[in-house]
């Protein structure tokens, strides 16, 4: 089994957790000396009625603000640079990321651009903020991304159809404020897409190479987690308790792979997103069970504990036989909570797989998989998702 012996685990962000902690919005501005706010957050938020009790406690307590919606399902250059001009023309020095991780993902670098200037395109890539940027308090409203402490953000250029990632501790929010009031309105689907994320999520940071005792317990934690309460949160929205634990169980995951990273997943993720629009959850959902079945001889101790985190009997069974429940066991969850889609419903042919597996080749989490793979790797497991 992967677990390094020497390592760093670094978390710069303060996360404030619990139901009802939004009414307190306003102390939080004053901790980061704030004068003036950006609120950034997408159509849906606003709809839902998640924005107003973000304004309600700014308006009882004086603080200006503006609202920033113009983001669309993902977080894209072209909004960023928008967001960017707003909260410098009105002379903003906080920022609120409210909603998933499209909304988040722009407060943050709009943050980051406040303190340092610039074009956020010259920041892509790790490491390359020279400082840290403008408060910024994340404010989830899913329980799948995480982006509420993470350092990076990821962003489309449309235009190119391309996803490009800024990592550096120095894009982490200030506060991530964690209330899992606000997740109850999120609809069934949504909630499914975005927990298999954060299983994603802790599921490849468990298994792969850079893998350290820290980042293994949040890891292991947020998958029991997620293994007693997504069902649940999916088919009772209502029950605060199942959306608490996949709150909890999201921020966990993200506070591991900031520091491990991912796998292959999401390796083949990113670059199928951004080329055929699939929800980043959703594609998650798709490509891990044949990702865990190809990864399962690099790892096969930790798999063995992944099924039995899901409930799979494995008494009486080879390694192999046990690793091999917890594919099943994942692939249960998704038929349980109404994942059945393959890559084929988003019009992906297999004359686009090699495109897609020389991306996924150059991302900086295939490098650390348990299994090193090749371009024909990914492209067959793609394949393997087709239909």
């Amino acid at each position: 089994m992967f677990v390094n012996e020497k390592f760093r685990y670094e978390m710069p962000v303060k996360i404030e957790f619990g139901a009802g902690k939004v009414d307190h919005l306003a102390n939080y501005i004053d901790e980061v000396r704030g004068n003036k706010v950006l609120i950034v957050g997408d159509q849906g938020v606003l709809h839902a009625g998640i924005i107003e009790k973000v304004e309600a406690p700014l308006k009882k307590a004086n603080i200006p603000y503006l609202v920033f919606n113009d983001i669309g399902t993902e977080a894209t250059i072209e909004s960023v640079d928008k967001a960017y001009q707003l909260a410098e023309e009105s002379h903003c020095d906080v920022v609120i990321g409210v909603g998933g991780g499209s909304s988040l993902d722009i407060a943050k670098s709009v943050g980051l651009l406040l303190g340092n200037g610039g074009d956020i395109r010259n920041y892509v890539g790790l490491d390359k903020v020279p400082t840290q940027g403008n408060p910024v308090i994340a404010i989830p409203t899913t329980a799948g991304t995480g982006s509420e402490i993470t350092r990076f953000s990821v962003l489309s250029d449309k235009t190119k159809k391309v996803k490009l990632s800024v990592g550096s501790m120095f894009n982490c929010p200030t506060i991530a404020l964690v209330d899992p009031e606000l997740t109850l309105t999120l609809p069934p689907h949504l909630t499914a897409t975005t927990g298999m994320d954060a299983l994603t999520h802790a599921l490849e940071s468990f298994v792969n190479k850079e893998t350290q005792p820290i980042s293994e317990a949040l890891s292991k934690e947020a998958m029991k987690l997620i293994s007693r309460s997504l069902r649940l949160a999916v088919v009772q929205g209502e029950n605060l308790n199942a959306r608490k634990d996949m709150l909890l169980a999201s921020t966990m995951a993200a506070m591991a792979f900031n520091t491990t990273r991912l796998g292959l997943a999401h390796s083949l993720a990113i670059p199928l997103g951004a080329k055929f629009n699939i929800p980043h959850g959703l594609v998650n959902a798709i490509l891990l069970p044949e990702v865990m079945r190809f990864n399962l001889i690099g790892n096969t101790k930790k798999f063995i504990e992944i099924a039995e985190i899901f409930g799979e009997e494995i008494a009486g069974l080879s390694d192999r036989e046990a690793a091999e429940r917890a594919v099943n066991a994942i692939r249960k969850l998704n038929e349980d909570i109404g994942i059945s889609q393959n890559l084929s419903d988003f019009h992906v042919k297999e004359e686009d797989l090699e495109e897609v597996a020389k991306e996924a080749m150059l991302s900086g989490n295939t490098p650390i998989n348990p299994v090193k793979p090749t371009v024909n790797d990914l492209i067959n497991i793609c394949k393997s998702v087709m239909v």
